[in-house]
């Protein structure tokens, strides 16, 4: 990654700071072939093609000031918008897609005056992908719309050169998906590195931070149980496993969640508990409801009960708790529903915060740890 950080106007060193970063990330791509209708479908011998990729990013990002409430907590955090051009090997067969997305990243470690282990995650959208078409693999990175998800994690040092420059250096990892809305969606994946440069306006704070990046002076405050409702909405596709052969079902099925989570405030930045998850999804149980027919062209069911397609599971829950943002990771297990469904799950969701109570929540969720399952898209509150 290579991140240059121009300040936007100049403040003092208590008020808001300001950066705009360039970064440069080659990555290595790899995707998934396990699922029998790709290895069926897809030319795995054209799809080797692809051996390197390479993203521009451009970044945007700024920090609370520090006689705020939200720069005491977090005096050296930082959030912003950014975008990046993606050069995944095979513009020709997949495009040049382009990224817009949220991110967050703070010091984990400060080794020194100058030197600081930090973290950032990025989070959004990627446009311009030229989907597969379901016969010919194009590359590796086989993607099913022509808008996916972009999800990214990072972790790196940074080297402090003066009180405007820092040099940073790091590995990521990269996810794009459409979250099982189209197929194929085994997803592309990306791991690489990170180098940059990066410019601020304004004095640093003499007064350095302690080494996760955050005042604990300030942190200090009664532990409480605190509850979330999330409710989402979300559709997706689903291949039928009841005959001989797979089949891919014709259009798209809704999914509907609800959790519930008593969630303990640990620390101001952390908080972990557990959850009681409701999920209904139209595409589960079919397999006791089919009517006639083995082709997506000519398969029929009868509709289940809704009731047959709810299932219920109880998940362990964390959550990185920052400014704006809050990222919530869970490992579960459904004990109750139909049969492919009673298996374990992990969701890993961003809660970004409106109000101190209200959230929009983005999530994911997987099956097995391998299994794509489904988008968590919806509203939460806090009591």
């Amino acid at each position: 990654m290579i991140a240059v950080c121009l300040s936007a106007s100049a403040s003092d060193s208590i008020g808001w700071r300001h950066s705009v970063g360039l970064d440069v990330r080659p990555s290595y791509p790899f995707s998934s072939y396990r699922d029998d209708i790709l290895r069926n479908i897809l030319d795995v011998e054209n799809a080797r093609k692809t051996k390197l990729a390479t993203s521009l990013h451009l970044q945007y990002a700024f920090s609370f000031p520090r006689n705020s409430r939200q720069g005491r907590i977090f005096p050296d955090a930082w959030q912003g918008l950014g975008t990046a051009v993606n050069f995944l090997g095979n513009q020709k067969g997949i495009g040049t897609p382009i990224s817009l997305y949220a991110f967050q990243g703070a010091p984990i470690w400060k080794m020194s005056e100058r030197f600081s282990l930090y973290y950032e995650w990025n989070f959004g959208a990627s446009f311009g992908w030229r989907p597969c078409d379901g016969t010919i693999a194009r590359s590796n990175l086989i993607v099913g719309s022509k808008v996916n998800a972009y999800i990214n994690v990072g972790a790196g040092v940074s080297c402090r050169l003066d009180d405007s420059y820092s040099l940073m250096a790091g590995v990521d990892l990269t996810h794009y998906s459409n979250g099982n809305t189209s197929f194929p969606n085994p997803g592309v994946n990306l791991a690489g590195l990170r180098v940059g440069v990066t410019r601020m306006f304004g004095k640093q704070t003499p007064k350095a931070s302690n080494s996760a990046g955050y005042d604990t002076d300030t942190i200090k405050t009664r532990r409480k149980m605190q509850f979330d409702i999330t409710a989402y909405g979300a559709w997706r596709k689903r291949v039928y496993r009841g005959g001989e052969t797979p089949v891919l079902l014709k259009g798209h099925y809704p999914v509907v969640g609800l959790d519930i989570s008593p969630m303990w405030q640990i620390k101001k930045i952390f908080r972990a508990g557990g959850s009681l998850d409701f999920q209904w999804d139209e595409s589960t149980n079919l397999k006791r409801h089919h009517a006639y027919g083995d082709t997506s062209d000519d398969i029929r069911f009868y509709r289940p009960p809704i009731l047959s397609q709810i299932c219920v599971g109880v998940s362990g829950r964390a959550e990185l708790v920052m400014p704006v943002f809050s990222v919530n990771v869970g490992i579960g297990y459904n004990f109750i529903g139909p049969e492919e469904t009673r298996a374990s799950y992990q969701l890993a969701n961003l809660k970004v915060r409106f109000t101190e109570r209200f959230f929009l929540n983005i999530g994911y969720q997987l099956l097995n740890f391998q299994k794509q399952n489904n988008l968590m898209l919806g509203l939460g509150y806090s009591f």
